[in-house]
């Protein structure tokens, strides 16, 4: 054998024998890779260049189901089917677009109380309204692609609502580009919603005015309106996938939001203005990554901790409740915390609720302006029954029992001949109304869990990370 050969093959031998004799490494295992983040300026290792993020929505996130038409409610088992109008993301990236399309049942069709039942009865309404449980089964995305899903309904879903955005702090000068900025912003959201509502088929004035008609008589089929939304809770998770988790992905998050930035987030405990105490914790996820020109800042999945500053619960003489609330902390998802000055800019609501947001964020329930002009109407109708025989004999009977007893009343007040019993209806209904629109308690706030907000956030001070639990 030629010395160069022998050398090599000797040099080879060692190298080999140095490699066995320190053991390889064993593969990094995370089990939750989308935990694996760093403050921003912290270096990045090598290592980190190849993790991976898993693309999973984690069990608890709500898909926002807006039902796309009127459902006449029958039977337990009926379908129901509606379009997702907020968007679901996993940590960076979309994987539910609005519009999605959700498929589901009626679960349940509740009973009614005998004391309730006849306390409606007393008001000429003979089929008073059902509590109606569902549950949405299978989310199908654009490409049509079908996926099963397990859920659960929020509490205190399930009605038509609106976006409310809080009213601008300075509306003529705003000169200032950061003011500027959060009008935009509120704005985009708005018309985000607007849009995503187009989904639905609105009633047109013929079918409201049929609705009404039908709400007014005392035996009635039951409806869910178009437009009704549902907070459906996925009680497991959805995975689409990985990405590599990157340098700049990594380095970036964390870092500080420029001024006049917004994040979307949902409630994670509900509130209420008749329930919530001042002090109370309220917490939020954001729901969508926040980015700066392309670098991520604030990923899906991120904390907010919050406040109440203030609940006032509605009282007599139609005072309104009022619920303010702020959130000071933001925590990334490897408990890196960064505390922030936030405010309440953009909120989902109850239509019936007509809830308004001042400069500061606060919201309080107005009473409907429509008070007026039905209180109004009864109190008209009830004069109109202490007019005897102006309208001849059955005038002032019927219009008495239009505004005591609807229909019902109506019917009453045209066969039993008795001028008093239509003074006595107009009267009580008059009365009642007056009572119901400015004497009585007014209306509370309420978010119930999984409402979407909007709010603004600004760093106020260094991030400090959290004491390790020992």
């Amino acid at each position: 054998m030629k010395p160069w050969v022998f050398a090599t093959l000797f040099g080879l031998t060692c190298l080999s024998a140095v490699a066995q004799d320190e053991p390889a490494p064993a593969p990094k295992t995370v089990s939750n890779p989308a935990l694996v983040q760093r403050p921003a300026g912290e270096p990045v290792t090598t290592a980190a260049k190849v993790e991976t993020l898993t693309l999973a929505v984690p069990k608890g996130t709500a898909m926002q189901v807006a039902l796309d038409k009127e459902v006449r409610v029958q039977r337990v088992g009926q379908p129901i089917h509606g379009y997702v109008v907020e968007p679901v993301y996993a940590f960076d990236r979309l994987v539910v677009p609005v519009g999605s399309e959700v498929n589901g049942n009626i679960t349940e069709i509740k009973g009614v109380s005998a004391g309730k039942r006849t306390l409606d009865a007393l008001d000429a309404d003979f089929t008073p309204a059902r509590k109606i449980s569902v549950k949405f089964t299978e989310l199908v995305l654009a490409n049509g692609e079908r996926i099963p899903v397990n859920t659960i309904v929020t509490p205190g879903s399930g009605e038509p609502i609106r976006f409310v955005t809080a009213a601008d702090e300075n509306p003529k000068g705003m000169k200032d580009a950061a003011s500027q900025k959060a009008h935009e912003a509120k704005e985009e959201a708005k018309k985000e919603w607007n849009t995503a509502m187009q989904q639905v088929k609105q009633p047109g004035k013929i079918h409201k005015i049929e609705r009404y008609a039908i709400a007014q008589l005392p035996v009635r089929p039951q409806y869910i309106d178009a437009g009704t939304v549902y907070f459906a809770e996925l009680q497991e998770p959805l995975n689409f996938g990985t990405e590599p988790l990157t340098q700049e992905l990594a380095s970036s998050v964390g870092s500080t939001p420029p001024p006049g930035s917004f994040v979307h987030a949902r409630l994670l405990n509900s509130l209420s203005s008749s329930t919530s105490h001042n002090g109370d914790e309220v917490d939020a996820v954001i729901s969508r990554p926040l980015f700066d020109d392309g670098h991520l800042i604030y990923p899906q999945g991120t904390l907010l901790k919050g406040t109440v500053l203030q609940a006032r619960r509605a009282g007599y003489m139609s005072r309104s409740g009022q619920l303010r609330i702020v959130f000071h902390d933001v925590v990334l998802q490897d408990g890196v915390a960064t505390k922030v000055q936030a405010s309440l800019e953009g909120v989902q609501s109850a239509s019936g609720q007509h809830v308004a947001l001042d400069a500061e964020g606060g919201a309080k329930a107005n009473p409907p302006k429509t008070r007026f002009l039905t209180t109004t109407i009864s109190v008209g109708l009830g004069a109109a029954s202490f007019l005897g025989d102006t309208f001849g004999d059955t005038g002032p009977r019927a219009a008495g029992g239009a505004t005591g007893f609807k229909l019902v009343g109506i019917a009453i007040g045209l066969s039993v001949h008795s001028t008093a019993l239509g003074m006595a209806m107009g009267a009580l209904g008059g009365a009642r109304s007056v009572y119901t629109n400015f004497i009585a308690r007014g209306r509370d706030v309420a978010f119930p869990k999984n409402t979407a907000m909007q709010i603004g956030v600004g760093v106020r001070e260094p991030r400090q990370r959290k004491a390790s639990k020992q």
